[in-house]
């Protein structure tokens, strides 16, 4: 036993309490909510699978990035002066009933399956309310219990260039934290969840509202901040797959760590701490 460590603290082995409910509730909504946003959005997407930069954008308008078929009938993604062949993915690609479709996402990716822009606007402003309001009341009782403060606060060692050097090697050589450390978030989990809390999560709803006409007749200062509707569109969908990145790297940590304990612990809020390798 390490000098200042109680006999009573937590040790590898022992089965201990790690996430408050108000944590799991809001992640599973969240998860819900994003999932059914991204797959709506990704139909709203098929209505017009180019994006661009400044008030203005349509077809006969140079696209930063653009989701179709080549004049070859080759499906592609274009970002820039950069072309992949995606047939088959992307731009191109064949339904359930073996019928070819031209269109940027297949219908697996899509809510709903079928083309349908009405419907996928129904679904994606619906679960944009869930989204905008289990953040907000998320971050008023994470202010009122001290998660934020006590959780995810990153202190001044923690900042240190050395500090966050050791972490990122640590995570390389799949070196997770033992015992009572790994009930804290290390510094790459708290850049990770302050850039989904306070950045990513805010800018798709900001962006979403800047994108809306109606935002125009009462707060049009939040689609000039943005540089116009479709600037707002371009950072939507560059912030939209930020998350789905922050997601495959989360769901790739989870299963290294141990998949069942983990997500035990996001159920139930019961996690049993890896023991240390002299313990095994």
């Amino acid at each position: 036993m390490s000098q200042g460590v109680s006999e009573d603290a937590p040790k590898g082995g022992d089965l201990v309490k790690r996430h408050r409910l108000s944590t799991r509730i809001w992640h599973w909504t969240n998860a819900v909510a994003l999932l059914v946003m991204l797959m709506s959005g990704l139909m709203i997407f098929n209505a017009h699978p180019r994006l661009y930069w400044g008030e203005y954008g349509a077809n006969a308008d140079h696209a930063w990035l653009e989701i179709g078929a080549s004049r070859q009938g080759q499906g592609m993604l274009r970002i820039g002066p950069a072309v992949v062949e995606t047939t088959g993915v992307l731009g191109v690609w064949t339904d359930r009933e073996g019928e070819v479709k031209h269109r940027a996402f297949p219908w697996w990716s899509t809510i709903p399956s079928a083309y349908s822009l009405a419907d996928a606007r129904l679904w994606h402003l619906a679960f944009a309310w869930v989204l905008a309001l289990g953040l907000l009341i998320y971050l008023v009782w994470s202010l009122v219990n001290r998660h934020l403060r006590r959780d995810l606060h990153i202190t001044r060692d923690e900042w240190r260039l050395s500090h966050i050097l050791h972490d990122v090697k640590e995570h390389a050589r799949l070196r997770f934290p033992t015992g009572a450390a790994a009930l804290r978030y290390n510094v790459l989990q708290k850049f990770a969840y302050a850039f989904v809390l306070f950045a990513a999560l805010p800018l798709m709803i900001v962006t979403g509202l800047a994108m809306s006409p109606g935002t125009d007749a009462w707060a049009s200062v939040v689609t000039h901040a943005f540089g116009g509707r479709q600037s707002a569109r371009s950072v939507h969908f560059i912030f939209a797959f930020a998350l789905v990145g922050f997601f495959v790297v989360h769901i790739v940590m989870v299963v290294l760590a141990g998949p069942l304990n983990e997500v035990r612990s996001m159920i139930t809020g019961k996690y049993r701490l890896p023991r240390e390798k002299s313990d095994v």
